[in-house]
């Protein structure tokens, strides 16, 4: 994703959330064509577009989500690892079998039986161990790491 997707996509957010007062977590789910970025889903709420942050970023969002129930402060956000995450669909094959197949990729099956079109688990494969974000660093992390 160029750099100029990635502030076309944060700047669109930042309006959003600004025009709407929103306060929370607030996910939009983008599909990239070409040069131009089409919103497929918004979510006033955690999502499945941010389920790689259980395993490539400094604080998952759903820990940050408690935190900012309790009133605490949230954690830092930056990506750890470059990753990519699959949803499993259907019938997914046996978490075991994935896990032996690639030490890199972290399974996440959700207990849900099998059926044509249901998500049934995600699957993140982790790529190269990110630098250190600066210090503080709290935003811009998903924008590195693609949801598929």
């Amino acid at each position: 994703m160029s750099d100029a997707i990635q502030r076309e996509a944060n700047d669109s957010i930042a309006r959003l959330m600004d025009e709407v007062d929103h306060v929370g977590v607030l996910t939009i789910e983008w599909f990239q064509v070409g040069d131009r970025l089409i919103a497929n889903e918004i979510a006033p709420r955690v999502h499945n577009s941010g389920h790689w942050t259980l395993d490539a970023a400094a604080t998952c969002q759903f820990e940050n989500h408690l935190r900012a129930i309790a009133g605490w402060r949230l954690g830092p956000t930056h990506a750890t690892h470059e990753a990519v995450m699959t949803n499993l669909v259907g019938d997914a094959p046996p978490g075991g079998s994935l896990l032996e197949s690639d030490p890199d990729l972290r399974v996440h099956l959700y207990g849900k039986a099998s059926r044509a079109g249901r998500k049934v688990g995600h699957a993140t494969k982790l790529g190269q161990r990110l630098e250190p974000a600066p210090e503080n660093a709290t935003e811009g992390a998903a924008g590195r790491v693609p949801n598929r």
